[in-house]
């Protein structure tokens, strides 16, 4: 089964958070090897998005919280804790159910 937001195909989570944030999540985590100019360059634009939209962080924060409570057991391994049952001696040392 196909997955669609709007006109675009889903096909993995990154595809989720990018259509979300409306950029690619490249321009915000760098991509492995690239040089320090690309870097500077990327950070450039980096920056002037930030100045055009000033909420971007707040969403992206509000995203990622939501997605997080949504599936935090399945993404932490989550499993809820039983209590300890609590064992009394009684006077004489015997154990008592």
């Amino acid at each position: 089964m196909k997955l669609f937001i709007g006109m675009h195909e889903v096909v993995s989570a990154d595809d989720y958070i990018e259509l979300a944030l409306g950029t690619p999540l490249d321009l915000w985590l760098g991509v492995e090897g690239e040089s320090e100019l690309e870097r500077a360059a990327r950070r450039d634009a980096a920056r002037d998005i930030l100045a055009d939209h000033p909420t971007l962080p707040d969403t992206a924060a509000c995203i990622a919280a939501e997605a997080i409570d949504a599936h935090a057991p399945e993404l932490f391994g989550v499993v809820p804790l039983t209590r300890p049952t609590v064992r009394r001696r009684n006077a004489r040392g015997a154990v008592a159910a």
